[in-house]
């Protein structure tokens, strides 16, 4: 009996080892390879490899190849946009090559227009839709930034290499010689004021990139005329992201370390080549062999003095999910961005939070945004650009005999030793003396509600109430020794101590009721909308000017110093869209404009536009053209 019971200990001990063993071998972490491609085997670029029931993944690289670490016993789920989702048991292998194939299931995708949405398809004005998918990658400051080059029509220019400038925007080019051809843009539904904001480079610099779902770019007469005579040189519609009910807790956080420098510098003399140069006239006559006394010993890159390689970071954290009922998103951003001209600086935080609940068994659907920035600039003088293309490079930066009464920076000095007023001023001495610092904060938000009538469903009422209000300080101040703002007749009369001050408040109250329906017996779909807007711009603003040794006593407060400016704007507007067999498409579009700003027998505009469109891709001779998706004609005005 005894050796019956060792027998048995001694077979459940190797059967337990052995399940061990495999077990561990099971659980033992692999390196799997591959690549992924389409039905045709074209090599997929970006495609999503997740562990199953995980948060690690990776994405394919240029030749579809990818490498992903994981356990013998995962599961692998491939994913790409308009594929259709794979999943692979890993069973130990190391090799798994994936085939994907499209996703076939027809999406009718939905545009974002004025007061209202509609399919592309149905669509009959000039509109283009850029979504985060689209977006341009790496460190992104501003808004704009995403949309560069990603649509035909659109013309993003940058004004210059400062943290956070401003870009001119012109859509299908410009339409007017003296008025602003800047495009109309509208957040969340909120026409912006573009008139911007005192000590900020860029208004959209206020917005965080991150939190910007999609780009809609109204482009045509059809597409703008819903916002009448502003929308003259287009309109950019941004949408930002928003919560979705039952959307599981999302937490992310990105962050961007980066190295700009210049990428070209002017071509200009270095110190031995303009000594050279310098002599060579004096030997050609074409200048006095007395220039050659007025070059110094010094060999200095003036350019290399004012550009430098300029490190920023930026870091922004967003949460994303739904708690019951209550889909939310909240999001904070960080950035430090200093520029390639010394002292150039953007210090900038903003805050986000969107709710979107729905109510009365989703008959009432809410959207509540809110967004706060407080932003620090340092404005670096441009001019010292300029003066380093022209400035000698055969003297110093510092200097004690000619800078000895202007900071002890070289200086160009007259016979009486007072500044040249004719030769260009130090580089150096324009980025180091001169200070120009603001602080802006900025507030918007809205409260939307989108109610569809439970009685006559066919019927939707839309409120959108939005707030857009920012408030504004910044300062210049030139010591009086600086050369370019020196007084030789009282010293004391020099330099510059200017301050100023704004707050501006944009108040929007929109309502619109919109009936869409479909009559099957006569082949027609018909949706109209009409509705009546108000909007207030109010603003107060302060400056002042003074030179270094003035008091600042002299600064009166703003409320006492200036009357506050303010205009209104009423709207009345409607749309009326018919779709006959699917095919043929009539829109009429209507808006009357009132302002404040002219006088009463002037005040109101009216501002009509139609559109025509035949869907010719529906036509039964076109229709089973395999490489024709959509094809349309469209006449508007």
């Amino acid at each position: 009996m005894e050796h019956f019971i060792s027998f048995l200990l001694k077979r459940f001990s190797l059967v337990l080892l052995l399940t061990t063993l495999a077990a561990v071998a099971w659980a033992q972490e692999v390196v799997v390879t591959g690549k992924i491609v389409d039905q045709n085997g074209a090599p997929i670029i970006g495609a999503t490899v997740i562990v199953k029931g995980t948060t690690t993944g990776v994405s394919s690289d240029m030749d579809g190849n990818y490498t992903i670490q994981t356990t013998a016993n995962s599961t692998l789920v491939f994913s790409y946009i308009g594929y259709e989702t794979v999943e692979e048991q890993v069973n130990g292998r190391t090799l798994i090559n994936v085939s994907m194939l499209e996703a076939f299931a027809e999406l009718e995708e939905i545009v974002i227009i004025g007061y209202g949405q509609v399919k592309k398809k149905d669509a009959t004005g000039s509109v283009a839709t850029v979504s985060s998918s689209d977006f341009n990658k790496g460190a992104i400051a501003t808004p704009m930034e995403l949309l560069m080059g990603r649509t035909a029509g659109v013309q993003i220019t940058t004004n210059s290499g400062a943290p956070g400038d401003g870009a001119t925007i012109r859509i299908r080019g410009g339409s007017s010689l003296s008025a602003s051809n800047d495009p109309l843009i509208v957040l969340d539904g909120t026409p912006l004021d573009n008139g911007g904001i005192n000590g900020v480079r860029n208004p959209l610099s206020t917005i965080n990139p991150n939190d910007i779902e999609s780009f809609t770019i109204l482009k045509d007469a059809s597409a703008t005329a819903i916002y009448g005579s502003r929308a003259s040189n287009g309109v950019i519609i941004i949408t930002t992201k928003k919560g979705r009910m039952g959307a599981p807790l999302k937490l992310n956080y990105s962050t961007n370390l980066t190295l700009n420098t210049i990428a070209k510098k002017p071509l200009v003399y270095s110190a031995d080549e303009f000594r050279t140069l310098i002599q060579e006239k004096v030997d050609e006559g074409f200048i006095p062999e007395g220039a050659i006394d007025l070059l110094g010993d010094a060999s200095t890159d003036w350019l290399n003095q004012v550009f430098t390689s300029a490190m920023s970071h930026e870091h922004n954290i967003s949460a994303t999910g739904s708690i019951k009922n209550l889909p939310f998103r909240t999001s904070i951003n960080y950035s430090n961005q200093n520029g390639i001209l010394q002292t150039d600086n953007m210090n900038r935080i903003i805050g986000s939070v969107s709710l979107t609940p729905s109510l009365l068994d989703d008959n009432l659907k809410l959207t509540i945004n809110a967004n706060g920035t407080k932003m620090s600039n340092t404005f670096a003088d441009r001019g010292a650009i300029g003066s380093a293309v022209s400035f000698d490079p055969t003297k110093p930066v510092m200097d004690n005999v000619t800078g000895e009464n202007y900071g002890g920076y070289f200086t160009w000095v007259d016979s009486e030793g007072y500044p040249n007023g004719l030769a260009p001023s130090n580089p150096v001495a324009l980025l180091d003396i001169r200070s120009d610092e603001s602080d802006a904060m900025r507030f918007t938000g809205n409260f939307q509600a989108d109610y569809t009538m439970p009685f006559f469903p066919d019927m939707k009422a839309n409120l959108n109430l939005a707030l857009d209000q920012s408030k504004s300080e910044g300062n210049v101040y030139v010591p009086y020794y600086a050369s370019w703002s020196f007084d030789k007749n009282e010293d004391r009369d020099g330099g510059t101590r200017s301050a100023y001050e704004q707050e501006k408040k944009n108040q929007l109250l929109d309502f619109y009721l919109n009936y869409n329906k479909e009559i099957s017996s006569i082949s027609s779909k018909f949706d109209v909308m009409g509705g009546y807007s108000w909007q207030h711009f109010w603003e107060n603003s302060y400056s002042f000017k003074t030179n270094d040794y003035q008091s600042e006593e002299t600064k009166i407060d703003i409320e006492d110093k200036t009357t506050p400016s303010e205009y209104y704007l009423l709207s009345f507007f409607g749309r009326f869209n018919y779709i006959f067999s699917d095919k043929y498409i009539f829109t009429f579009t209507l808006r009357n404009d009132g302002t404040s700003r002219f006088a009463p027998e002037n005040r109101w505009g009216l501002f009509p536009s139609y559109a025509l469109a035949w869907k010719i891709s529906e036509e039964s001779f076109i229709k089973d053209i395999d490489f024709i998706s959509d094809l349309k004609s469209l006449v508007s005005h």
